[in-house]
This record gives structure tokens, C-alpha cells and sequence, in this order.
């Protein structure tokens, strides 16, 4: 059975509309143990992504991708030089892991952080937890139901 996740990413570094021309990426990068463990033991094959805008006026989920290749080995954090580069982690005994997500959709506009927050049946939602900065978190179906239906009603802009 599908599960479903937030995952946050900086509309700068890499944002819906990249991986909407994309089609797919790998989600490489996250140096947090907690979202490490997240995409290497939890996120399957098909389970569903509300795609996260941080640090963007406004912050928020802006459309959905798809899991589409199951938790593997950062294998940027071997390659000296590279910003995600990390002398601990080998291909023999890696540190980092990461997914591959698929585009699905792009809303038409940003369900605000604000919006989250004010709206019923996400209060628990992790996102909208004060202090919640991880970039991986898990979301009940219940909530990505919810954002779904928001998304698909935003107005554009």
C-alpha cells in the first residue's frame, strides 16, 4: 500500500517546474540521518509526494511526483570536489542515501504554509509543527488527501 510523503526543496536549487520538464530526478543531497532513513528503509515504489517549496514567498507545497526508484546510495557524496561530497561515506560502506521521484503535477499555485496550518485535519501535520525543518517527512493519507484537494483548487500566481 502506497504511502505518502513531504519532501522540501529550495525553488532555487531545484523546483516543480524542473522536475515537471525532468520527468524524474533523484532527490540526492539530504545530509539529515533522520530523512537518510526516511528514503532507505521506508519510501517504496509508487508512494506519493507533496512537493515542498522552502524558503519561497510563499513556502509551500506546490504540485505532486511519485516515488519511482526505491532508496539507494548518495553516490554524490563520494565524488571529491562536489558540494554534496563527504569523505566518510564510500561505496563500500555509504553514509547518504537517496530516491528517485517522478513528476506527477504541478498546481496551479502554492498552498502556503499559512494555509496548512489554518486548515482542519492537517494541525498535525508535521510541516506545520513549529521548529519542523526536516526535508523528508512522512504524511498520512488523510493529509495528502487534503493538500491534494487544495492544491488542485489554488488560483494561479
Amino acid at each position: 500500500m502506497p504511502r505518502f510523503w513531504l519532501m522540501k526543496c529550495e525553488p532555487s536549487a531545484y523546483a516543480i517546474d524542473d522536475l515537471a520538464r525532468d520527468g524524474r530526478t533523484c532527490w540526492e543531497g539530504v545530509r539529515n540521518y533522520q530523512a537518510r532513513n526516511t528514503m532507505r528503509d521506508d519510501m517504496r515504489v509508487g508512494d506519493g509526494v507533496l512537493f515542498y517549496a522552502s524558503n519561497a514567498d510563499p513556502a509551500g507545497v506546490t504540485g505532486l511526483a511519485r516515488v519511482c526508484r526505491e532508496g539507494y546510495p548518495d553516490h554524490y557524496a563520494w565524488e571529491p570536489g562536489h558540494h554534496y561530497f563527504d569523505a566518510r561515506s564510500t561505496a563500500e560502506k555509504p553514509v547518504w542515501y537517496m530516491v528517485d521521484i517522478e513528476f506527477v503535477e504541478r498546481f496551479p499555485g502554492t498552498v502556503g504554509l499559512a494555509t496548512l496550518k489554518a486548515t482542519a485535519g492537517l494541525e498535525k501535520m508535521m510541516v506545520v509543527q513549529k521548529g519542523s525543518r526536516l526535508s523528508v517527512q512522512p504524511v498520512t493519507p488523510e493529509e495528502f488527501d487534503i493538500v491534494v484537494r487544495l492544491g488542485r483548487e489554488t488560483q494561479p500566481g
